[in-house]
């Protein structure tokens, strides 16, 4: 009787191995099919949201990209962790590592987590949003983008500024595009011997003849201080924010002009001088 030619114990192992090899080619194959199939319903869910957002109305334009980013990457967080599951890997296992690496690196990486959490307040308090201009410290402009590590903004003369946020988050944060109002404050110098009532009345008419001032808030007109070498007299009115430096400019050219037809000096800053003589005895 001859032999066999492959031993049974070869023919068990090589099944054994074309088994295991060919569930791994199908892990493999649902690996790759699951990870692009999520990485774009992630991209889809993210645009999708980001329209869903844009029809609510009154919805704040600050918040619609970062509620986008965190749905696409939550979905393929999901996505990795249904792959590594599929190879059999212990997800739980996975999770405490990578706590214990997120400690490590957030130890060696402060500030930047420190930005992180600031532009997480920043978001949620919202002290501002896309398209406010605020002042910061030393830091001033239009606010185009709230991100998580920085925002960015456009000062007034065009220029690209990238601030963190945990450098915004700790500085007194002035909006003035929050208030739909805002008041205007003119500051005319005028001379000692110049009539103060006729001074103020030019100014409040300036200010009533004006279609921008606001008619339902009160407009107030005071000597605000005597100075070295003038009387400063002060008025005060309201407008609309959109209006705010247009007025601002047209009143301090408009009061120049109606001074000057009155005869009311605007007095240049002066000093006087005693020189006394030494006698000899």
């Amino acid at each position: 009787m001859e032999s066999p030619l492959i031993d049974p114990q070869t023919l068990a192992a090589v099944a054994q191995f074309s088994e295991v090899g060919t569930q791994y080619l199908v892990n493999f194959a649902f690996a790759v099919l699951t990870l692009i199939a999520g990485y774009i319903f992630a991209n889809w869910a993210q645009r999708r949201l980001l329209v869903i957002l844009a029809r609510i109305p009154n919805f704040d334009d600050t918040l619609e990209p970062f509620l986008a980013k965190l749905v696409k990457y939550s979905i393929l967080i999901l996505v990795v962790i249904a792959v590594l599951a599929r190879f059999g890997v212990q997800t739980t296992s996975i999770i405490a590592i990578l706590g214990a690496a997120g400690l490590a690196i957030g130890l060696a990486l402060q500030g930047t987590l420190a930005n992180i959490a600031a532009g997480v307040m920043l978001l949620f308090l919202r002290p501002f949003k896309v398209g406010d201009f605020i002042d910061a410290g030393s830091i001033s402009g239009e606010v185009c983008e709230i991100g998580l590590f920085s925002t960015e903004l456009k000062s007034g003369d065009g220029i690209f500024i990238a601030a963190p946020n945990n450098q915004i988050w700790n500085q007194t944060i002035t909006n003035y595009s929050r208030n739909a109002t805002r008041r205007v404050k003119v500051v005319i110098g005028i001379g000692y011997e110049d009539d103060i009532g006729m001074a103020c009345g030019i100014l409040e008419k300036m200010a009533r003849a004006d279609d921008r001032v606001l008619t339902d808030q009160k407009i107030q007109t005071f000597v605000a201080s005597l100075g070295d070498s003038a009387v400063n007299v002060e008025m005060r009115a309201w407008v609309n924010r959109d209006d705010y430096w247009d007025v601002v400019r047209d009143f301090a050219k408009q009061s120049k002009q109606e001074f000057d037809k009155a005869g009311i000096s605007i007095p240049y800053p002066q000093r006087d001088v005693h020189i006394f003589e030494e006698t000899e005895e």
